[in-house]
Order: structure tokens, then C-alpha cells, then sequence
């Protein structure tokens, strides 16, 4: 094996010696400026924090707190205010349909809340006793019947009342499974006072029989037998060849839709309880459009709380209300996180198309179809205080088992701020029972006859 020298181990020896000296001078002359460098930025961060260190913390503590509001884990005091999508989804489950409450608790994994509804729990037990005795009958028994009862100048729900005998778990009133029949009589004559210009004194020419709809009724002809009348009576009377006339020549398809749509057809509020709007599908069949004007047709349906969202309008200067059941929303420590607020959902007519509907809903009643269940109400005690106004429909299901009877409408004090909107749909059986005008006379009766309350919330 190959061995240095002792010369040799020597030399090299001293090399390396020399070598880590060169090698101890150069960190010496790197590490020198580096380390004055460091302590030089130690003490300028030293008198930057003296003079502007507690903005600097108190930046940080504000952006920390804004960062915890933003993903909902905030340790403040303030209250997170809840979204009416919020509210719509705690309520979804809740039982507002023959309501024995109208106070509610809804606990989440965060929070608990105490939800104020504006049921009026005395009215639901008026309606209530309705049903019950109405489930007692053996000849007249409906097999379906919702009623609906809205405060109009506000879209507050007062009072959701109903059954199904053949669907119990359904809620009635906010399903859209019934047939418009001539309720939808409203959007053709809205459309007609607010696209055509026409007035209750607008003359109208028919041939044949007031409720039939047959095409030789839709053509334009004059003779003996034709029967002149006013837009008023019309509206009033229900009779579909004037009104087929209107949706089938005169409107058309494009304006008739766009009422329709104007009216919240086919479209879905951004309000706190979930129900059904208006279904309206239109075609370019002429016949079709003469079926959808004067509502005799079984696929345009709605929900008898669109039925009440459907007369806003009439009362709130041509602005359609988004009903409402929620009045306020508070959490464990009584903070309000939600309050409720009126909003509009459309502009369905101009504010004078408004007034002019108002007196076709108001000839309905005290002369039309509504004539006879509302009889002289003008000697009423009660009623002879009000403006009273709405519109019947009545047609059966494509089996003929029941006959769909409708009355939505309004009541307004003469002499009061109070008004209220009712919608009410009776699905009879065989045999026809309590029609939907009485079930109205009999609520509009009820609650107007209660004092004014002093103060609402």
C-alpha cells in the first residue's frame, strides 16, 4: 500500500493551514456587513412600531374582525341579519296551514330563533269551525277547499285554511292545481283597459249563449241576434264569447302573454314562504287563444294564494304585493335578524287601468255572478260599510268528479284604512255544496265586524 512521506504530510499539512485562513477571512469580511445590516432594520422596525405600532394592531384586530363577520363566525355583539331565502327555508317545514300558532322556534346548529307570524289566530279559528263543519256533512261535503285571507295594502297573510280529502299531506293553498277557469278573466280585461284603452262603458258584441265557447262565436257579426253589452257587464256576467273575442282578435298572443306575465304568471317571488304561481302556456291556435281570454281551458292553473296576489294590484295603484307570513325573526338573546318589509313584486297595469278594474270587480258582485250570494249587501249592518269587489270561475276536472268553484276579491273600508283580499277555491263532489261567494260573505263579514286594533306591529 502506497504512504506519504514525512516531507510530504508536512507540506501538505501547511497547505491546508493556509487554506482555512484565506477561508476564515472571507466569512469574516461577508458576515460583518450582514450582521450591521440586520441590526440596522432591527432598529428602524423598533422606532416605526414606537411611533406607529398601535394603528398598526389596531388595523390588524379590525381586519380580523371583518374576516370572522364575512364567514359568519363573528365574536361580536352585533346580530346577523338574516335573508328572506333564510326565513323561506325555516319556515318550509313549519305548519301554517290551519296554524294553531302563530308564534314559531326554529333551532339551527348556530343559533335558535323565535319566528312572528302575522296569522290572526282568531280568524284561522273562524275558518277552522268552517272546515269542521263542512267534514261533518254526508251530502255537500267538498272534496277540496282552500281559503286564503291577505291584508291588502300590506301582502301580510292573515289566515291559510283548508283540506284535501285525497291528498291530506298537500297544502291547498299553496298549490297550483287548480284550474284558473274564469278568474284569469282578469288579466284579458286588464289588458284591455291597459293595452286597448277600453273603459267599463266600452261597447261589446256576442252571439249565442253567455257561457259557451263555440268558434262561430268568435266571428265578427251583426245581426238580430246579436246581444250589445258594456265591458262592466261583461266582466261581470263572465261571459266567454266576448272575452274569447278579446283574447283570440284583439289582444293576441304576444299581448296576452305579456299580461299574463305581468300578473306573476310562470314567474316565482322572492317571498318568505314557498307557494305556486300562475302556469300559463300559450300557443299560436286561435281557438287556443279564444279558450285562454275567457279562462275556459284546464291547463292554465293556479295556487289560491296567487288567487290573492293576483287582486293586489286592483288596490295598490297597478303594483302586484309579494305576500308575506313572517313578521319578524329574533335569536336567543332577542336581537331582530329579520323584520318584515312591503315590497312590490311587479308592475302589472298603469294606476287609472287599477281604478277602472276595481269598478268590474265591484259590478260582480253587486250585479254578476257574485249578485246572488252577497244578495243586498248595501242593508247590511256590517257590509253596507265596505267597497266589495272580485270575480267567480267555476269549471270541472277533465273526468267531471269535481267541479272547481273560485272567488277571489276584496273588501276596503269606506271610511277605514282596512282592506283585506280573499281567495277561495271549493272543489265540489256529486253534489254541489257551500259556494265560494258564501264562504267570502261569511269571512269578509267576520272580520270586518272585530274593532280596529289600536296599534299593529
Amino acid at each position: 500500500m502506497y504512504t506519504f512521506k514525512k516531507e510530504n504530510a508536512w507540506q501538505r499539512y501547511q497547505a491546508d493551514f493556509i487554506l482555512r485562513k484565506k477561508k476564515k477571512r472571507v466569512l469574516q469580511r461577508i458576515i460583518k456587513p450582514v450582521l450591521f445590516l440586520c441590526l440596522l432594520f432591527a432598529a428602524g422596525m423598533g422606532v416605526w412600531k414606537y411611533f406607529h405600532g398601535d394603528r398598526y394592531i389596531r388595523q390588524l384586530d379590525q381586519d380580523s374582525v371583518d374576516l370572522k363577520q364575512t364567514t359568519g363566525q363573528a365574536e361580536t355583539s352585533e346580530p346577523v341579519q338574516l335573508s328572506r331565502d333564510h326565513i323561506r327555508t325555516m319556515m318550509q317545514d313549519k305548519e301554517l296551514l290551519n296554524a294553531t300558532k302563530n308564534i314559531f322556534f326554529v333551532d339551527t346548529p348556530r343559533e335558535s330563533f323565535r319566528v312572528s307570524t302575522f296569522l290572526d289566530m282568531e280568524l284561522t279559528g273562524f275558518l277552522t269551525s268552517i272546515l269542521d263543519h263542512l267534514k261533518t256533512l254526508t251530502r255537500g261535503k267538498p272534496r277540496k277547499i282552500a281559503m286564503v285571507v291577505m291584508d291588502a295594502n300590506m301582502g301580510q297573510i292573515l289566515a291559510m285554511s283548508g283540506f284535501d280529502l285525497e291528498n291530506p299531506d298537500i297544502n291547498p293553498c299553496t298549490a297550483a292545481i287548480y284550474p284558473a277557469a274564469s278568474i284569469f278573466k282578469i288579466v284579458t280585461a286588464a289588458a284591455a283597459v291597459d293595452a286597448l284603452d277600453y273603459t267599463p262603458r266600452t261597447p261589446l258584441y256576442f252571439n249565442g249563449n253567455k257561457y259557451t265557447l263555440y268558434k262561430r262565436q268568435l266571428k265578427e257579426v251583426k245581426n238580430r241576434y246579436t246581444i250589445k253589452v258594456s265591458l262592466a257587464s261583461a266582466f261581470a256576467d263572465s261571459i266567454n264569447p266576448v272575452f274569447g273575442k278579446l283574447g283570440q282578435t284583439y289582444l293576441g298572443k304576444e299581448t296576452l302573454s305579456a299580461y299574463a306575465q305581468a300578473f306573476g304568471f310562470n314567474q316565482t317571488p322572492n317571498a318568505d314562504l314557498i307557494f305556486e304561481a300562475g302556469r300559463f302556456s300559450v300557443n299560436d291556435n286561435q281557438f287556443h287563444l279564444a279558450e285562454l281570454g275567457c279562462g275556459f281551458n284546464r291547463q292554465t292553473l293556479i295556487s289560491p294564494v296567487f288567487g290573492a296576489q293576483m287582486i293586489t294590484p286592483l288596490l295598490n295603484q297597478g303594483q302586484a304585493l309579494v305576500p308575506a307570513v313572517v313578521d319578524r325573526v329574533t335569536d336567543s338573546k332577542g336581537n331582530t335578524v329579520y323584520k318584515y318589509r312591503k315590497e312590490f313584486f311587479t308592475t302589472t297595469m298603469a294606476p287609472e287601468s287599477a281604478a277602472a278594474m276595481m269598478d268590474l270587480m265591484e259590478k260582480t258582485v253587486s250585479q254578476g255572478t257574485a249578485r246572488k250570494s252577497f244578495g243586498s249587501f248595501s242593508r247590511d249592518k256590517i257590509l253596507s260599510r265596505l267597497v266589495i269587489g272580485g270575480k267567480t270561475g267555476s269549471l270541472s276536472n277533465r273526468e267531471h268528479t269535481i267541479k272547481y268553484d273560485w272567488f277571489t276579491g276584496f273588501a276596503r273600508e269606506k271610511t277605514g284604512p282596512r282592506a283585506i283580499v280573499v281567495s277561495i277555491v271549493v272543489g265540489h263532489g256529486k253534489y254541489i255544496g257551500t259556494r265560494a261567494t258564501t264562504h267570502a260573505r261569511s269571512i269578509l263579514k267576520h272580520y270586518f265586524s272585530k274593532p280596529q286594533p289600536s296599534s299593529s306591529s
